[in-house]
């Protein structure tokens, strides 16, 4: 078995137009037939992973941890109960604000969210390079992409990770104690600017979502290498062999990377790649 590699998704794998750069997917098809394995690691729901131009993968890891799957097989799937979904989107609705319910058969969200989304997310993409961003763009693609659900209907068992904007960052600090039987973490726009806030089941973690794979593979956490680039790919990094972040990266990655690459867009994974030597 050659090197298994560990890339998350936006900001590393694809740009924040959620696009893949044609050299990404060069270099992980280029890998891959060189005996190397390539799994995805992100917060991402399995329903958004399969809207976007992904290169073929030997797997992935999903909701910050809460779901493996190896080759269609799923090693990990740990959700939250309704009862905490139920706590989460009464304590947002209280506090106005907007969420998402990350699921494996979709993205879901509120009337809130529809209001303050559009702003939320034109932010995060801005704050991460792209151009100004239309909000009536983003208002569409929120329609397009997310599943309206109100009332009851927002009360899930199937959920793995919840995120919500946040009004200030005190939201993030109060959520951490309302919810202690959860991990809360943020995430945004440039650095590591805090937009979002999220949710998701106590103990789950890319580092633990990582271990499962490599017993499950009967591999070793020398032969793996992790790509990202903010504060939340920190647990993969704590447990990989090697470590790269993106020239795009905040300042905490690239202080615990072994090695920093270029931006997403100026061919990061492939230079990444050459360098490792994962490809020629």
């Amino acid at each position: 078995m050659g090197k298994i590699l560990f890339l998350d998704v936006d900001g590393t794998l694809i740009d924040y137009q959620a696009k893949t750069p044609a050299s990404a997917k060069t270099a992980i098809d280029l890998a891959r037939k060189n005996g190397h394995r390539v799994y995805i690691c992100t917060g991402c729901s399995k329903a958004e992973v399969l809207q976007r131009d992904l290169p073929e993968l030997d797997g992935m890891i999903l909701a910050n941890g809460g779901y493996v799957e190896d080759h269609d097989k799923v090693l990990l799937h740990q959700s939250l109960t309704y009862e905490q979904t139920k706590h989460v989107v009464d304590w947002c609705t209280e506090r106005n604000l907007g969420i998402i319910l990350e699921a494996n058969p979709g993205r879901f969200f509120d009337q809130a969210l529809l209001e303050q989304g559009p702003d939320a997310f034109a932010r995060y993409r801005e704050g991460k390079g792209a151009a100004k961003v239309d909000r009536s763009a983003e208002r569409e693609r929120i329609k397009k992409s997310f599943i309206f659900v109100e009332g009851d209907d927002r009360y899930r068992s199937d959920v793995n990770k919840i995120s919500f904007v946040l009004h200030s960052y005190q939201d993030h600090l109060d959520s951490k104690v309302e919810f202690p039987d959860m991990i809360a973490n943020t995430w945004g726009g440039k650095g590591e600017m805090a937009i979002f806030g999220d949710l998701g089941p106590a103990g789950i973690t890319k580092k633990k979502a990582i271990e499962v794979l490599l017993d499950y593979l009967h591999a070793s956490k020398e032969d793996t290498i992790a790509f990202g680039d903010a504060k939340i790919d920190l647990s993969m990094f704590e447990l990989c062999g090697f470590n790269v972040a993106m020239g795009n990266g905040g300042t905490e990655i690239k202080e615990a990377a072994d090695y920093i690459t270029t931006d997403v867009n100026d061919d990061g994974i492939y230079n990444a790649f050459k360098y490792l030597k994962l490809i020629d």
